[in-house]
């Protein structure tokens, strides 16, 4: 056996070993044309597919020219923003009937909403001591990883689990967006419980609550929560549920279906990809700035400390050392993230109500500030706008949602969209994704074992 001390040494030399045989020059993506993350020179997404699901609009081509413009987000061709308008205006949950619309293609009756409705909350409860066996008996420090251990353990407990008739997909579907919430929550509490040596505290679904209403239930201990924290929570799972077929984790679940497995391993694929700190993991980011601005700004209303604070974070003299502004910025979004837009708006009277009004203003003057910042110490004049994370690690502060659920809530949401993105790979798909990779390394001759 290899004591640990020579284990770590032999790695360390095994690393060197891979990066002296493995460096690819940076001039030969450009030579070969390729299109890095799949982007196009001009920031553009390389085109993979087609799809009616969701559009994310952010800028116009004119010209070979990108021009900026108002950021629109559309889930089967109707905006998120009527949609968000019209379920705050009728003081309703509106998650339930966003999960509908993506995954069957159109709005629902309200007899249909209240059937699915139904339907979402006899299918909340676990399978019978599926929490005692797949998630306290493996308890993990991840509430993520956890949720993908999971999503591919109920394969075992689904009789047809490999059947890829649309009925049957729609069916896992259903129940996936139905059991989220509950998966989540009991990993969370199991790592409380091992972890933070905290007591064990599981609650049951209740069938009659909506999603928001079930996940903070089933989060906090006492079960408690206002309907005004309920709506804004709804709001998040609204805003999050769809983001086209382009991000990677809904990219990923087609990857997998375009292979034909089944929705469990192409829908924990999706979630192993939010885990990334590169995707899912972004509001816990901004979180952090925010404490760490906090803490060294002296006064958070001045423009100017924060400004020139905002200027040391750029160039890594301040906060984690990255040189990003967590929050600002988006691949496609320009002159404004309609999803950030409907969080800043609807979180500002819980954000009065809860204390949080300095910490809004400051997240605000960031917003402003930071293009400002950006442009004097890079030199460039690129127009960037707030993404939705700016302003949704407030909002799960103001629900008291802790952080290690921030990107399983995420999840909660997405789920939503990924399985509407396999359906339609399923039924119009037909190829597996296969893009090429173009070899560059030269041929060599193979030497017997003895002569090297």
């Amino acid at each position: 056996m290899i004591a640990f001390g020579q284990w770590d040494s032999y790695l360390s030399t095994l690393c060197e070993e891979f990066r002296n045989e493995n460096k690819i020059p940076a001039e030969l993506y450009d030579n070969q044309n390729v299109k890095r993350g799949l982007r196009n020179a001009d920031g553009t997404g390389v085109v993979a597919g087609v799809s009616m699901i969701g559009n994310v609009h952010g800028y116009v081509m004119n010209e070979g020219e990108r021009i900026p413009d108002e950021g629109r987000l559309t889930y089967r061709g109707i905006s998120v923003t009527d949609m968000v308008e019209s379920y705050r205006a009728e003081n309703r949950f509106g998650f339930e009937e966003t999960a509908f619309l993506l995954l069957i293609g159109r709005l629902p009756t309200k007899e249909e909403l209240d059937k699915f409705r139904m339907l979402l909350g006899s299918l909340r409860k676990l399978p019978v001591n599926f929490t005692e066996d797949m998630i306290i008996k493996a308890p993990s420090n991840n509430v993520m990883n956890k949720l993908a251990r999971a999503t591919l353990a109920l394969y075992s407990y689904d009789d047809n689990a490999d059947d890829l008739t649309l009925k049957n997909n729609i069916r896992q579907g259903i129940e996936l967006v139905a059991r989220f919430p509950t998966i989540i929550s009991h990993a969370y509490q199991v790592k409380k419980h091992y972890y933070n040596n905290e007591s064990l505290v599981l609650h049951y679904p209740k069938p009659e609550l909506s999603t928001a209403e079930n996940t903070l239930m089933l989060m906090r201990q006492n079960g408690e929560y206002t309907d005004e924290e309920a709506k804004l929570l709804d709001l998040c799972l609204v805003l999050h549920a769809e983001h086209s077929g382009g991000n990677n984790s809904t990219f990923a679940c087609r990857v997998l279906t375009s292979a034909g497995t089944d929705t469990y391993s192409a829908a924990s694929a999706a979630v192993g990809s939010l885990k990334a700190p590169k995707h899912g993991g972004a509001n816990i980011a901004v979180k952090r700035m925010f404490q760490d601005i906090m803490e060294n700004v002296e006064n958070w209303d001045d423009d100017d400390q924060v400004f020139s604070y905002l200027k040391r974070i750029l160039r890594k003299e301040a906060g984690d050392g990255s040189g990003l502004i967590y929050g600002m910025g988006h691949a496609i979004y320009t002159l404004s993230d309609p999803r950030a837009v409907q969080l800043k708006k609807y979180a500002r009277s819980l954000a009065e109500a809860k204390g949080f009004d300095r910490r809004m203003a400051l997240i605000e003057r960031v917003e402003r500030l930071a293009p400002a910042a950006m442009a004097e110490e890079r030199g460039q004049n690129k127009v960037i706008c707030a993404n939705v994370d700016l302003y949704s690690g407030l909002v799960y502060e103001m629900l008291d949602i802790p952080e290690e659920l921030y990107t399983p809530l995420f999840a909660v949401s997405r789920i939503t969209g990924w399985i509407a993105h396999r359906l339609e790979e399923l039924e119009n798909g037909g190829r597996i994704i296969r893009p090429a990779y173009k070899p560059v390394r030269r041929r060599i001759p193979y030497i017997p074992l003895e002569e090297r």
